[in-house]
């Protein structure tokens, strides 16, 4: 039986660059402008294109503001699930 995570612990996901260096805004911001092109480039009725293109537009918002520590999770996250 596995033990169960405390709630004190938090994983944190950074984006890295080839040479293992974390990317910045700038660099995030191309990431999600490049996929969001090549997703547009898709059949406009996959609802596979719709979901992607909606996750890719809340980043773009997120990538816009000065985020929080919980909205900067939450983008590392879109980020590691979208494998961009």
């Amino acid at each position: 039986m596995n033990p169960e995570p405390s709630n004190s612990s938090t994983v944190t996901v950074a984006r890295l660059d080839s040479k293992g260096k974390q990317i910045g805004n700038f660099e995030k911001a191309t990431l999600v402008d490049e996929e969001m092109r090549r997703v547009q480039l898709l059949p406009p009725n996959s609802k596979y294109a719709s979901h992607r293109l909606r996750i890719l537009q809340k980043m773009q918002q997120l990538l816009s503001i000065q985020r929080t520590m919980s909205q900067d999770q939450e983008l590392e996250l879109l980020f590691a699930g979208l494998q961009i």
